[in-house]
């Protein structure tokens, strides 16, 4: 595999590139990798498969596409290595099947393997879409899976209100430093007026190679700080919640292969309904099991 990249772009298995990568407030550069060949897939798969499997995940996934579903396409598999703090960046685009499907020379496995097994933790925030969009386009049946949204609203002292989004937890619950924030906000509203529509943008600009330096910066953040908010998560949730948010996540994965799933509209925004509770006593067991935190930033 190609040497961690830090200043530029280094795809694994291929040629470098020209852009750059930085933190757009202190211009630290981002490490990461785009893997857009069959031998970076491979050698990737192979490194994978050597990682230890810890009580911390150490996986965490994100996808972009344009409508992003069974009836959309998907562009980039972003993929955070927490112990490593290094983002890899498969370019589904350019690879389609072979990104999933090419096996690792020394291990035999697949990226599809990977996501699909039980055993290796990885973690998604709301997993729903991207279910839909894999096993409708890849055939590919999620397992293994934690859903961050879930976890915090299983999380909450009184459970009532709406599931969050991404952004909202971040602003409320990570443990960001007030930099920290104000970059992740500029990125942020760089890569929506890049790619929404309703900013004059257009999801495109996931296709477009080289990828622009500001949708790489937000690939890269979308998934860099899903550690910082799982381990805030985690250590509020008693032995139940666990099960619970462990149950929910399978379901809505089952739920996203229906025929009839629909991944749009306001359903998405409720929780569960059977979780939905208004005595803080009901929920006084989520802060009984304290849990030692390895925390990957």
């Amino acid at each position: 595999m190609a040497a961690s990249t830090t200043n530029e772009i280094k795809p694994v298995g291929s040629t470098p590139g020209s852009a750059s990568a930085y933190d757009s407030n202190s211009m630290t550069p981002l490490a990461y990798d785009l893997v857009n060949t069959p031998e970076g897939i491979s050698t990737l798969v192979d490194y994978l498969s050597g990682l230890p499997n810890d009580a911390v995940p150490s996986h965490y996934v994100d996808l972009e596409g344009d409508n992003l579903s069974r009836h959309g396409i998907i562009s980039i598999l972003q993929l955070y290595v927490a112990p490593k703090q290094h983002t890899y960046l498969l370019d589904i685009h350019a690879l389609g099947d072979k990104a999933f499907l090419t096996p690792g020379e020394r291990s035999g496995k697949t990226i599809k393997g990977f996501l699909e097994d039980p055993n290796v933790k990885k973690v998604f925030f709301d997993v729903r879409n991207d279910s839909d969009a894999l096993f409708h386009h890849f055939r590919i049946d999620l397992d293994g899976i934690q859903d961050l949204q879930l976890m915090e609203f299983a999380s909450r002292y009184n459970k009532a209100g709406f599931l969050s989004g991404l952004a909202k937890c971040i602003e409320r619950n990570a443990p960001l430093t007030p930099e920290e924030i104000f970059a992740w906000r500029a990125v942020k509203v760089l890569g929506h007026n890049l790619f929404n529509p309703q900013s004059g943008g257009s999801y495109a600009v996931f296709n477009q190679r080289p990828l622009s330096p500001d949708i790489l910066r937000y690939c890269i953040q979308d998934v860099q700080y899903l550690p910082r908010l799982w381990a805030v998560y985690y250590q509020k949730l008693g032995k139940d919640w666990k099960h619970a948010v462990e149950r929910e996540t399978k379901n809505r994965i089952l739920k996203s292969h229906a025929s009839d799933y629909n991944g749009q509209g306001r359903h998405m925004t409720e929780p569960p309904a059977d979780w939905v509770v208004r005595n803080p006593e009901i929920t006084a067991n989520i802060h009984t099991e304290p849990t030692t935190i390895t925390r990957y930033t």
